[in-house]
């Protein structure tokens, strides 16, 4: 279970996030929504410790994520993956060699440098390939992949490394609908299937009624709002966006996007 308790991160004299408490379950897919500039994407480098609370605590099971240093901070960001709006790929690489860095926690860091992994490491990243439909292109240049295949390739590097919380930010956000419903269907397939927690940043209130269990709004770094996709009304939503809320309310679904119905995406399990 993550708990975030009276968590606050100013930067000079405004409070990007303020005074945030929460507790997510395991093996909840959890959606953080808001205004951009609301304090989504603070939040969650926090929980990964990409930036340091100015005050509060966040807490894992028994492990204080706010007091890690060294290599205990180091275990703790494999046990919790990142997954960014530009996929963080190094382009001229390889896909399996990119999905292999996620393997970098686990091993000694000159066997990561010289990317010397055993058959067995190899065969956990062609499965996590596997099961994104992205195992053909396993040789192919990273910068040769479309965004869709991009942010596949992330969620694999993301799988091996065997986390039990994925936080990922706007991982949608450059993505056209089509691979936008690939990629969310995969963080769903992964929640669902292995039981892992998804704490998944979005702007689009379709997508956050659709694939997720539980929304948590964000205005001005504060939670507004905290409950079951159902009970965010039009017009709670439109409190929560102001003035951006006809652009985000208006934003139907293509009638043939639904959760897990993409042609062609063979997931590992399904």
């Amino acid at each position: 279970m993550l708990r975030l308790e009276g968590v606050v991160k100013s930067f000079g004299g405004k409070r990007a996030v303020d005074q945030v408490s929460l507790v997510v379950p395991a093996g909840q897919l959890l959606g953080v929504i808001g205004q951009s500039g609301s304090g989504k994407s603070t939040l969650l480098r926090m929980i990964n410790r990409l930036g340091d609370p100015t005050a509060g605590q966040i807490r894992f099971g028994d492990t204080d994520v706010t007091a890690l240093r060294g290599r205990a901070l180091r275990q703790w960001r494999a046990r919790c993956a990142m997954i960014f709006q530009q996929f963080n790929l190094a382009g001229r690489l390889d896909v399996l060699t990119n999905v292999m860095m996620g393997r970098a926690f686990h091993v000694p860091q000159t066997r990561a440098l010289l990317k010397l992994w055993t058959d067995e490491e190899k065969a956990m990243g062609l499965s996590a390939l596997e099961g994104l439909d992205m195992a053909r292109l396993a040789g192919q240049r990273a910068d040769t992949l479309s965004g869709g295949q991009q942010q596949r390739v992330a969620i694999a590097r993301a799988l091996v490394q065997e986390p039990e919380i994925i936080l990922a930010d706007e991982p949608i956000a450059s993505l056209d609908p089509r691979n936008t419903q690939v990629v969310m269907d995969a963080l769903l397939h992964i929640n669902r299937h292995f039981g892992i927690t998804v704490i998944c940043n979005l702007h689009s209130l379709d997508l956050a009624r659709k694939y997720c269990d539980r929304l948590v709004g964000l205005a001005a770094g504060k939670v507004v709002f905290d409950g079951a996709p159902a009970a965010l009304t039009d017009r709670v939503a439109r409190d929560l966006y102001g003035l951006e809320s006809a652009d985000v309310l208006g934003h139907a679904a293509h009638p043939d996007f639904v959760p897990g119905a993409q042609p062609g995406l063979a997931l590992a399990g399904s």
